[in-house]
């Protein structure tokens, strides 16, 4: 599949997001902008990208693992949905639960997007729901073994 991006005057020279490897399924996204996120702060970092996704597809914008385990960088709101209908700036909240500063230099990787199938649907209220074995039971109702 491909998908048109409108590089931004902002993220001239940066290259666009691709698969790291041929196995990758998130393609990498990089910062615009060079900024410094301190301990418990967080921002909304520029790609300097805009996509057009096809009708029936969303991009879900993930964190990279290396920064969580390393810095403790992540995407604040993980996943982050893009939507077929949005054309505006990829942007990516990132939050710092790390102890130290981080820096973001410009053209650095942030965090993954990755392209998925999404269906349309329509909510029915009905007056009950069918049973099944697990029924309503919540959180850690499946134990940890």
């Amino acid at each position: 599949m491909k998908i048109r991006v409108l590089r931004l005057p902002h993220a001239a020279g940066l290259p666009l997001p691709v698969h790291a490897t041929a196995g990758a399924a998130g393609l990498d996204l990089r910062s615009a902008a060079d900024l410094t996120l301190r301990p418990g702060e967080r921002a909304l970092v520029p790609t300097g990208l805009a996509i057009a996704l096809p009708e029936g597809f969303e991009a879900q914008v993930r964190p990279r693992s290396g920064l969580a385990v390393k810095h403790g960088i992540t995407v604040l709101n993980a996943p982050g949905t893009i939507d077929a209908d949005y054309r505006g700036e990829i942007q990516v909240p990132l939050i710092n639960h790390g102890q130290a500063d981080f820096v973001i230099a410009r053209g650095e990787r942030i965090a993954q997007m990755i392209v998925a199938r999404v269906e349309q649907v329509e909510l029915v209220e009905v007056d009950g729901l069918d049973d099944t074995a697990r029924g309503a039971s919540g959180f850690g109702s499946s134990g940890r073994s």
